[in-house]
């Protein structure tokens, strides 16, 4: 271990030591001494911790600050102790049974620290534990706790320690890491003999249960090195699996530090110094943390990661914003640790050839031969010999090919082969063999999810693609893209071969219907996996996307034609999503527009399926029936233009789904049922389900037969974490804002809505609105509160723009981010109305500051489309004048620009120059599903 450069202007013991000597004499002894000994602790404590920041902020790393930390607790340990034993509680004749060792265990033992973790302490002594030995213990740690210190300690007996470790693997592990720090060495000297002793032969028990204690802390955080805000020291990935490589290091083959693993041949020098980097690196990120959260903090927040990334050296630049190349290097870490753990396994596998009494259940030593490889007993695919990668590098893409075809993993041992060649690659990119193999993985019939999970992490598909490997790891900084670039498209392969095989049916029925009706399959798989392949380089990531697509399509043995067909898909992926959350599809303009744009129906099931499983696999919590519904009607309108049967396939829908909903009001006369079927228009028909039109039935029926004036109705999605709320009442200027004054106060955040005006002049209003923790709103109090302020808000009971003034404050998570707001104005989409697109960081109260500003502005809100984005709001508002017509004063847009930007400027986000823009119908410029 390195040695701490100037160590002595962080502590001095002797120095200290001394001091504490003088204050005992003067006080005439250690125990009138304890307030003036407390006081010249602390202060040795600040000094130490302030010298060790200002070094860490100075440049060190953080496997220097941990030891340097560990070193100071170590001196004022020690001085304590020798403080506590020569002058609070002296013995000039000690017992063997009053002799005992302090000994350091956990990452404590280890000699490394964190700015606020706690310290783990074992008081050893020989023997059953004496009154002495007892004093010397509580008066060691009343101090320590009294230094503001978190001590974790136990004071057992060398036969407890033994004992307890064989039944406990926790302590076993403890002991395991344990150091020496003060007293009777000989003892733990002792310990230690005894212990290592004891565990020889329990090597597969250890391994195992470490192995599974990861593999349950890996799970119980999500099972993922992209998680979105990952923990340092417990996440996959991070320092708690290094440490977990050490433990078994040290257990198996009794090493004190990764560098004597290359001694032994299980790492190369140049894996032992990836070990050292990795750990370096996650230990100053973990640093970092502690120290801006001025608290153990373990996970690297939204909050925190920007100023990290600052601090670390992280810069904008080439598109790419620092704190995204930061999580980008963190991810890669990650991913490094993960490779070290492969490697370390066939490390494991040669240690069992070679001492017959060490049996890992993952390793077998019978094989067969498979395809020019051998396959070991358990399903382990590995090479034949070590040449394998130089002889015939197509191999690396033969490999994975038949792993997949034959459903087996890869061995450890090869991949760490795989890692040491990776270079071998590059040569083989316009290899036709290669290529040939790499698309039949890729649209293999036979979960292709997996084989290019596997490629992926063993870096050989960023090596064959390289503009695939651009994106590895790639994050986007925001709270809507839950996954980095590579997995985000790994699993949208992964949904489309679900939504192909049927096991998606019930989720996805056009697109598993459809699906088969699709020409250019090759292409489809292919544009699912390239379509977010440009992001990150700076312009729009479409466009960029489909020249590497142009590019790659002949090389991996596409036709022209299905080139140009992967190169359109990448171009408009978004197209359909936008389209569809961002446009009023019940107007004829939006599916002319649309239908220009995607011109054939075989490019039309392409687009569909490719938004779906882009949309689905982007996270858990985007796609929702609601959206389905809107992609669903968006392509039936569709392909009934492109057919020539639009005019009347809309009125035969129109006259199914009232018949549909005709034969479920069995208890309904005939009268009731034609005075409902002429309150709706045929948007209001056509875009909701039967289910859904038979509850507003009865809503509107119960309104007019108890001459309600507000009628209010809810329905929790568990399933989906949503909230549906309809809302039936009087039609006015100014509903919608109301609505949604009273819901932001009551503590809901609408993720979407929809708005319908009935014939008699009553308004329906849906809503569907999620907790501050993304929840469904479904306790019942809240709710019945939701709804007594709704009732006031519409009768002018509650103003909401009072109450919302004093509620200004952002979510935590959403202060992270900067949106800058932005306000669109379009008046060719629409032949009827005016577009307005509000862009702006979320909040509660924003929905509602914006549609009273239409309000005000005597603007009529025909159709709302809300939607959100993680901490970004897109509200789309089809308005017209208090005349009916579109607004095309030029004076007038300049107002409700400005006014826009004035409600959405109290969002918190960065002040932004009023856009004059015309939003294009076919490719909308900020994508829904990014």
């Amino acid at each position: 271990m390195t040695a701490i450069p100037q160590q002595r202007e962080i502590i001095d013991r002797r120095v200290l030591s001394a001091k504490l000597d003088a204050l005992a004499e003067a006080a005439g002894g250690g125990a009138g001494a304890r307030p003036a000994v407390l006081a010249e602790l602390k202060a040795a404590l600040k000094a130490g911790r302030d010298e060790i920041r200002q070094r860490f902020e100075g440049g060190w790393g953080g496997r220097e600050t941990l030891r340097a930390l560990a070193f100071l607790d170590d001196q004022l340990i020690r001085a304590l102790y020798d403080f506590a034993t020569q002058h609070v509680y002296p013995l000039a004749n000690p017992t063997a049974a009053e002799h005992q060792a302090i000994v350091a265990v956990g990452g404590y033992g280890r000699g490394e620290l964190a700015p606020y973790s706690d310290i783990d302490l074992l008081f050893l002594r020989a023997y059953k534990l004496t009154p002495h030995t007892e004093q010397v213990v509580e008066y060691i740690l009343y101090m320590l706790w009294d230094l503001g210190l978190k001590v974790g300690h136990a004071t057992r007996s060398v036969d407890e320690c033994i004992r307890m470790a064989r039944n406990d693997h926790t302590v076993r592990t403890a002991l395991l890491e344990s150091r020496y720090l003060w007293g009777e060495q000989a003892l733990y000297n002792d310990m230690r003999r005894r212990f290592l002793a004891d565990i020889s032969g329990s090597e597969v028990e250890f391994v195992e249960a470490k192995l599974g204690e990861r593999d349950e802390r890996h799970r119980k955080l999500g099972d993922s090195r992209y998680v979105l805000e990952p923990n340092v020291k417990d996440g996959k990935g991070g320092l708690r699996d290094l440490h977990t490589l050490y433990w078994i290091a040290k257990y198996i083959y009794r090493v004190d530090d990764v560098g004597d693993l290359v001694d032994r041949g299980v790492f190369t020098a140049r894996e032992a110094a990836d070990f050292e980097k990795a750990r370096d690196f996650l230990s100053t990120v973990r640093c970092h943390l502690h120290y801006l959260a001025d608290r153990p903090e373990d996970r690297l927040t939204f909050d925190l990661q920007p100023e990290i990334a600052r601090r670390l050296g992280y810069r904008d630049h080439a598109g790419t914003r620092g704190v995204e190349r930061f999580m980008k290097h963190y991810y890669l870490v990650a991913k490094e640790v993960g490779d070290l753990t492969r490697i370390f396994c066939s490390a494991l596998e040669a240690e069992h050839k070679r001492r017959p009494r060490f049996r890992l259940p993952m390793f077998s030593g019978r094989e067969k031969a498979l395809d020019g490889f051998v396959v070991a007993e358990g399903g382990w695919l590995k090479v034949k010999k070590e040449s394998a990668f130089g002889d015939d590098p197509v191999n690396f893409l033969r490999l994975f090919h038949v792993a997949q075809e034959n459903d087996l993993d890869i061995h450890p041992a090869t991949l760490r082969l795989i890692t040491q060649n990776l270079k071998r690659v590059d040569s083989v990119r316009t290899n036709g063999e290669a290529n040939r193999l790499f698309l039949e993985i890729l649209t293999s019939r036979k979960d292709p999810e997996t084989a290019l999970k596997r490629l992926n992490e063993a870096g050989v598909l960023g090596r064959f693609i390289p503009d695939f490997g651009r994106v590895v790891a790639q994050m986007q900084y925001d709270m809507y893209h839950v996954y980095t670039v590579d997995e985000h498209a790994i699993r949208a392969i992964g949904l489309l071969h679900d939504i192909e095989v049927g096991t998606l049916k019930e989720d996805h029925p056009l697109s598993t219907d459809i699906v088969h009706k699709v020409q250019s399959r090759r292409a489809l798989y292919l544009a699912v996996l390239l379509h977010d392949i440009a992001k990150g380089r700076g312009g729009d990531h479409s466009k960029l996307g489909a020249e590497v697509a142009q590019k790659l399509g002949p090389r991996l043995g596409l036709s022209d034609e299905e080139t140009d067909t992967v190169a359109w898909l990448v171009l408009y992926h978004l197209a359909m999503s936008n389209t569809a959350q961002r446009r009023d599809i019940d107007d004829p303009k939006t599916i002319r527009d649309f239908v220009e744009l995607v011109q054939s129906p075989e490019r039309l099931r392409l687009l569909l399926v490719l938004t779906v499983v882009d949309m689905r696999a982007t996270g858990p919590h985007v796609w929702n029936g609601w959206k389905a519904a809107l992609l669903r009607e968006l392509y039936w309108r569709t392909e009934e233009e492109m057919s020539g049967s639009a005019s009347g396939g809309s009125k035969r829908r129109v006259i199914a789904a009232q018949a549909a909903l005709q034969s479920k009001l069995t208890d309904w006369t005939g009268d009731e049922i034609e005075a409902h079927l002429t309150r709706g228009y045929p948007s209001y028909w056509l875009s909701l389900d039967t289910d859904t039109l038979v509850r507003h039935a009865a809503l509107v029926r119960a309104a007019e037969r108890e001459r309600r004036a507000i009628m209010i109705d809810h329905r929790i999605d568990t399933w989906r974490a949503i909230t549906e709320v309809t809302i039936y009442t009087a039609d006015h200027p100014g509903l919608f804002s109301q609505i949604a004054g009273a819901m932001a106060l009551s503590g809901a955040s609408i993720v979407d809505a929809k708005i319908y005006t009935m014939t008699n002049g009553k308004a329906l209003d849906i809503f569907w609105i999620q907790d501050a923790e993304h929840g469904a709103f479904d306790e019942p109090e809240r709710l019945k509160r939701l709804d007594k302020r709704i009732e006031e808000a519409l009768t002018g009971q509650l103003r909401p723009s009072r109450e919302l003034a004093r509620r200004q404050a952002l979510p935590d998570r959403a202060r992270a981010f900067a949106v800058p707001p932005r306000v669109l104005i379009d008046n060719t989409a629409s032949a009827t109305h005016t577009l307005i697109e509000v862009n702006g960081r979320d909040r509660p109260g924003l929905l509602y500051d914006v549609t009273r500003a239409l309000t005000d502005l005597g603007l009529q809100i025909s159709t709302a489309k809300i939607s959100t984005f993680g901490e970004r709001v897109v509200d789309v508002f089809y308005v017209k004048d208090i005349f009916g017509v579109k607004v095309e004063h030029q004076r007038k847009l300049e107002d409700i620009r400005a006014r826009l930007y004035q409600a959405l400027a109290d969002s918190g986000g960065e002040p932004a120059k009023a856009v004059e823009s015309t939003l294009p119908a076919k490719a909308p410029e900020k994508p829904a599903a990014e």
